[in-house]
């Protein structure tokens, strides 16, 4: 089945934000931190089952390199990404999108 991605509005801004950090830690740090989060929402895609749900329907996938998970629900044929969010953030800023 293909799924189309839905973001919430909040993930460009997390997005940003996380982007422009690493970039100021090292130049091309912000594109490799995009590099993984496109691989893990093409792995997402590929079989959005795979990933464990954290809470009610909403599922969780980890990136590889960056302390960063992608919170996702699937609702027929789309994703919808509701957060791209730290790991030592609060959770319920993200529970509450749900």
């Amino acid at each position: 089945m293909d799924y189309v991605l839905v973001f919430r509005p909040e993930v460009r801004d997390e997005l940003d934000e996380a982007y422009s950090w690493y970039e100021n830690q090292q130049a091309g740090l912000g594109d490799e931190f995009l590099e993984c989060v496109d691989d893990i929402l093409n792995r997402i895609c590929q079989m959005p089952e795979s990933y464990t749900v954290v809470y009610n329907d909403v599922r969780r996938a980890i990136l590889q390199r960056f302390p960063y998970a992608v919170y996702y629900r699937v609702v027929s044929s789309r994703i919808i990404v509701i957060a791209i969010f730290h790991g030592r953030r609060n959770p319920t800023i993200w529970q509450k999108r749900n």
